[in-house]
Order: C-alpha cells, then structure tokens, then sequence
C-alpha cells in the first residue's frame, strides 16, 4: 500500500520540495536587491526535479572538465566549490539591466518569479489535497 502512495503522490511532493527550495532562493535575490555586487541566482527546476525524483545524480548537470587549461566552476560551497540547492547548481540569473553597484537583482523579474513559484507550489498543493481525500472517499466507502 505505502509503494501505492509513493506512485501516487511521488512526484507532486518532490516537486513541493523542490519549489520550495527555490522559493528560499528566489527570496534571497529579493532581500539582496540593494546589496552592492550581488548576482541574482535561481535552480534550473527541470534538471531539480529529475534529481529529486531519482532519475538523475545531484552533479550531473554540471559542466565537464575537459582540457587541463580549464578552471573548476566558481562558487562559495558545495562540491567543487558550487553551490547546490536540490542537488543542482546554482545558477546566475542574466541581467536585464545594467546597474551602478553591479546588482543584478531585477525586482519586477524576482517578483513574477516568486510569485509564479508560489501559484504552481499551492497548485501542488490543491493535487495532492484532491488525490488524499479521493483515497479517504474510497477507503470510506
């Protein structure tokens, strides 16, 4: 019965979770706006959401070393010095929009960003809600 649940309602949790990672990320870019050289940064969703639901290795997405003359990625933790979030680097968001203290936080794109994060992780939300009480109905009878 629990593998039942798992298949079913799998997918959506890891897809909360990894909504929900990226809201905390998206959050930062929001609350750094005004902080001096500050690169805006998000999760590629798609390459999260393989590595969550086990179909790709935290990493894999990463760029390959392939000539002795290249330098390993630029970061501040993780492996290799990248930053990780839902086992996939960060990324840096490109800028829109040239500023003087070199931020790249571009608050009307955070803003339709967070947002959209927010609408499809209640929309996950709503699912999962629908799919737990359709079970309910059916055990009930």
């Amino acid at each position: 019965m629990a593998g039942k649940l798992d298949e079913l309602l799998g997918f959506h949790e890891a897809a909360l979770r990894v909504r929900s990672q990226r809201q905390q990320v998206l959050a930062s870019n929001i609350a750094n706006a005004d902080t001096p050289n500050y690169h805006a940064r998000d999760i590629d969703f798609k390459a999260a959401l393989q590595v969550a639901l086990g179909q790709a290795k935290p990493g894999e997405n990463r760029l390959s070393l392939t000539d002795s003359e290249h330098k390993p990625e630029a970061g501040i933790g993780g492996e290799a010095g990248v930053d990780m979030v839902a086992g996939v680097p960060l990324l840096y968001r490109k800028m829109h929009q040239g500023s003087v203290d070199n931020n790249t936080v571009d608050m009307d794109v955070e803003r339709n960003q967070f947002a959209d994060n927010a609408l499809r992780y209640e929309a996950g939300i709503s699912i999962i809600s629908n799919q737990i009480k359709n079970l309910l109905a059916v055990i009930a009878g």
